[in-house]
């Protein structure tokens, strides 16, 4: 049996269907503590990300998503703000728990696999997802599958950009206490399908507020803008990857530390503008951290546990 908790347009793009005023009021008129810890475990010691690659992506841009996990958890010293900086947030969801002070969680590069040929077609079902998540390695992993601009996915542009859940598994051991089970992500290339949805703000948006898109980072409006849900769904698979972590709202359809500070990427944001970032000189390009080998990208502001506010680098 698998679960998946969806990251949607709704609140990874430009606030398609909901403004970031009415996901304000989910936090601020509701109970502070429906966002809370439900008991379950987290994942925690050292984690390797193995990339499953489904579809012609060029290798320029498997480098701007590997670069990218090697930034969570680099040990050199980046410019400021970085991406490590930005995950070390995550920290404070591992500091609530008691029994968990001392845990602390590294992501790395792990295994690359690709299927080029996409031998299960260019048409996906979820389960056909769960299956590729599958060829990774499964101890001590996540597996992320990212599909190709033209490999359709269920529920890809209508319902959401990306996904991350967890799988049985007889092999998986994951630190925590669901041994039996799995963590795995998928994220699509929205460029010539949704980019106006799941690839905002490099790319004007369908619906809502109407403001001329910003240049990407990496000069890829698709693999920029998987970065960002990708991004988010690594937060929330840290700190709810068997749907019993941290959320808020119903456990199948969970607002997780990204993904309940939708379309917020630096102070000053509202609706359809994603705040006060940093522009590079240079290319004009718009970004709010660094990452390693010179590279820059746009990530997601993070709920603060501790204060309930979504917290920006920048």
């Amino acid at each position: 049996m698998a679960a998946s908790f969806s990251i949607s347009m709704i609140l990874i793009s430009a606030f398609l269907f909901i403004s970031f005023a009415s996901a304000a009021r989910l936090l601020e008129n509701q109970d502070p503590m429906l966002f809370k810890y439900h008991k379950g475990p987290l994942l925690t010691g050292k984690i390797t990300v193995n990339l499953i690659w489904y579809g012609n992506f060029k290798p320029s841009q498997k480098a701007i998503i590997s670069d990218f996990i090697a930034s969570l958890s680099s040990s050199k010293s980046e410019a400021q703000p970085s991406v490590s900086t930005w995950w070390g947030a995550i920290e404070k969801y591992y500091h609530l728990i008691k029994s968990k002070k001392s845990s602390s969680l590294q992501l790395d590069v792990g295994n690359q696999i690709s299927d080029e040929k996409c031998s299960l077609g260019k048409s996906l079902t979820m389960q056909q997802v769960q299956q590729l998540a599958a060829k990774g390695d499964q101890t001590n992993a996540i597996n992320v599958v990212l599909t190709s601009a033209d490999v359709a996915v269920e529920g890809f542009c209508s319902s959401r950009c990306g996904t991350h859940g967890s799988v049985a598994s007889k092999t998986a051991l994951l630190k925590g206490k669901n041994h039996s089970k799995f963590a795995y992500i998928w994220v699509g290339n929205s460029e010539t399908q949704c980019p106006g949805q799941c690839a905002w703000p490099f790319h004007q948006p369908i619906y809502g507020p109407q403001s001329p898109p910003l240049v990407a980072p990496n000069n890829d409006v698709g693999l920029d803008g998987m970065v960002i849900n990708l991004a988010s769904l690594l937060a929330g698979t840290a700190t709810n990857p068997f749907g019993n972590g941290y959320y808020q709202g119903p456990s199948d359809a969970p607002l997780e530390a990204a993904s309940a500070c939708p379309g917020v990427y630096a102070k000053g944001a509202y609706p359809g503008y994603a705040g006060d970032l940093l522009v590079d000189p240079t290319t004009g390009a718009s970004y709010n951290a660094n990452g390693v080998n010179g590279r820059k990208y746009l990530v997601p502001a993070l709920l603060d546990p501790t204060t309930k506010s979504c917290s920006t680098l920048v």
